[in-house]
């Protein structure tokens, strides 16, 4: 294969790094502009609606929503099936699908910036998103471990800087350290658990790893590198006990950056753990049914997934602060996700992949109204929701309806998507094996609705202290996509068969 079929093939990776290079160029330009005296002397001026930093941010965001948009037609451009250098960049209808998504959240995280006035260094800001998703999409379109590894570190990375971009604000640099350390840690974790994989197998691609473990019995510093590997996987998905970094990192980073925390890094995280769960130790899985339990990785699974349950349910209720209890919220959503993986199969994976992306969409939305709020009052406590129904009819729905889906009520995509992990869990073991497990969800769920009807009842019930003008919402666009993610939400929960069929065929 030569460079220009290389870069045939890797052109929507490439085109998302050029549109961050050309918007790092765009902000170092203005930015020189922006310093010169003829500026910097009329800084009250009637011209300063078209300030060069407000028109630096709107120029930096159109270049980085065109190269997005360039980057899915790229995608859809793409042969059905191809591989580069054994797997480290493999393209299939699964992984081209979830190049699109991370690449669609990625664009609705970016009207979110809009709204940030606070934030320093727009267009850095902006590349520093538009790098993350470079991760995020070599994470999805690979099928070989050191590439894994590779998107893991470069999605890590960005999404460090990305949260302690706000440098003049404590929490964002207190979020941002303990963010970067514990990230750390958990990918000294997952390497050195993949270079044991790699040891014992002499091979890095996933699936000539699942085709040489077919035999037991297990070498024990296999049972080391699994276990490793998975505390790596279940830092990224803010898993129990290693989801003490989202809460600081969802409260102090910057709103755009928390929302694609929330939502592009798991989706792909969870796209890549099943990966190597289901074509790396397929042929390994154990069993974590109640009356069978047997050595391998779905018990480990299991106890991940019980344990976020259990915590992230019994923590959120104590939180005042919204985004903390979004952050537990998530911790417990992960649980629920993981309930697929475990399930195993096409039917068990699609669940999870479904539930994921809904949850990424919702948790999206979910944050452009808290970054309204902020924007309005200042602070994102449950207090500061007080008033927001007659201030904003439009957004208040929106949250109603971005709440009621993650509690998992129909018509709603979150109860579709519940439901359907219930059921593939439920069938997945003869005589109802994993039923310990999907009661501890469901009480889970239970558990759930009473704090996102806290918000709700600080929404629709408890009135503001002071007065509000509808006018304090602006700007229009971030407004519009929340709204339209609220639709998307309402509409898939309604019509599920589209995006879920479409995951199941890309699967068989």
């Amino acid at each position: 294969m030569n460079y220009l079929q290389l870069l045939q093939l890797a052109a929507p990776e490439a085109i998302v790094v050029v549109t961050a290079l050309l918007v790092l160029t765009v902000g170092l330009i203005t930015s020189q502009r922006a310093a010169t005296p003829e500026v910097a002397l009329k800084p009250d001026s009637p011209a300063s609606a078209t300030h060069p930093s407000a028109t630096t941010t709107n120029s930096c965001l159109l270049i980085a929503t065109l190269g997005l948009i360039a980057a899915i037609v790229a995608v859809v451009r793409l042969p059905l099936q191809a591989s580069i250098a054994h797997g480290m960049l493999v393209i299939s209808p699964l992984n081209s699908l979830f190049q699109i998504i991370a690449l669609l959240l990625a664009f609705f995280t970016l009207f979110l910036v809009r709204a940030e006035t606070f934030l320093p260094n727009k267009a850095e800001y902006i590349a520093m998103i538009l790098l993350a998703t470079v991760g995020l999409m070599l994470l999805v379109g690979s099928e070989e471990l050191l590439m894994i590894f590779i998107g893991l570190e470069l999605t890590g990375l960005s999404l460090y800087v990305l949260t302690a971009f706000a440098k003049m604000n404590r929490q964002s640099a207190e979020a941002g350290l303990k963010y970067f350390l514990f990230g750390s840690v958990a990918s000294a974790f997952t390497l050195f658990g993949l270079s044991l994989i790699y040891g014992l197998t002499n091979t890095t691609v996933l699936s000539e790893i699942g085709a040489r473990l077919a035999t037991p019995p297990l070498p024990l510093l296999l049972v080391a590198g699994m276990i490793m590997t998975l505390i790596g996987f279940a830092f990224k998905i803010a898993a129990a006990p290693f989801h003490l970094w989202a809460p600081d990192a969802y409260q102090g980073a910057p709103i755009s950056t928390a929302a694609f925390i929330a939502s592009g890094s798991k989706v792909a995280s969870f796209l890549v753990l099943g990966k190597i769960l289901l074509k790396a130790f397929g042929n390994l899985p154990g069993s974590a049914a109640w009356h069978a339990l047997g050595a391998g990785w779905q018990p480990i699974v299991a106890v991940l997934a019980a344990l976020s349950i259990v915590v992230g349910n019994l923590t959120a209720l104590a939180q005042k602060n919204v985004r903390r209890l979004l952050a537990y919220s998530a911790v417990a959503q992960g649980g629920y996700t993981l309930l697929g993986l475990i399930a195993g199969g096409p039917a068990g994976y699609s669940a999870t992949l479904f539930y994921t992306t809904i949850y990424a969409v919702t948790l999206i939305g979910a944050f452009g109204v808290v970054g309204f709020v902020r924007q309005r009052t200042g602070g994102d406590d449950l207090s500061d929701f007080a008033g927001l129904r007659e201030s904003s009819p439009l957004l208040a729905t929106c949250m109603a309806i971005f709440m009621l889906s993650l509690a998992g009520l129909p018509p709603l995509a979150g109860f579709f998507g519940k439901f359907y992990l219930f059921k593939v869990t439920m069938s997945a073991t003869p005589n109802n094996g994993l039923l310990w497990l999907v009661i501890l969800a469901l009480l889970g769920s239970l558990i759930s609705l009473y704090y996102y009807l806290i918000v709700l009842k600080m929404i629709f019930v408890n009135e503001s202290s002071a007065a509000i003008h509808p006018s304090s919402f602006q700007p229009f666009l971030p407004r519009l996509v929340v709204s339209l993610l609220a639709m998307f939400v309402l509409l898939l929960g309604i019509l599920p068969q589209n995006l879920l069929a479409r995951i199941l065929a890309t699967l068989s």
